[in-house]
């Protein structure tokens, strides 16, 4: 490989690297301002020695266990996903999916263990996953004025 090639390979990779990495603009003071936060993504199996849990039990869930937790919001997804339990054998079943953005720190993350602690207990599950990272977070929240547009 050329000199010139190697030294502009690794010049784009740089400058792709910061791109990547720039904060998105936002004006100081700004209510949708940008701040480091925790991403957890909990994931919940379907399925319990009782029958499935049913979509009344995962709202009543939902509702009595982890919106009192986390008020501020939350995403859930619908999914299929596999796992291989106590019994070696690989069990396939519905499952949801919930992402946590919040403040790190001690007594948040406590919160996420007790809404896994809870769902294992109330449903009689081997395990809760739970997928934690740190994320830069920003809400983009509509000016005082604004139109929503649909």
């Amino acid at each position: 490989m050329s000199r010139n090639l190697l030294l502009s390979s690794a010049a784009l990779c740089l400058l792709t690297a910061c791109a990547t990495l720039a904060p998105l603009p936002v004006k100081p003071g700004d209510p949708s301002a940008c701040g480091e936060r925790r991403q957890d993504r909990v994931l919940f199996g379907m399925n319990s020695p009782d029958g499935p849990v049913s979509e009344t039990q995962w709202q009543a869930f939902l509702a009595e266990v982890v919106t009192p937790r986390f008020p501020a919001g939350l995403t859930v997804y619908q999914a299929k996903g596999q796992w291989r339990g106590d019994s070696g054998q690989v069990e396939q079943e519905d499952s949801r999916a919930i992402d946590l953005i919040h403040a790190d720190t001690a007594e948040e993350r406590k919160r996420v263990v007790e809404v896994a602690d809870e769902y294992k207990r109330r449903f009689k599950q081997e395990a809760v996953l739970i997928v934690s990272t740190p994320a830069r977070a920003c809400f983009a929240q509509a000016r005082a004025g604004s139109r929503h547009e649909s």
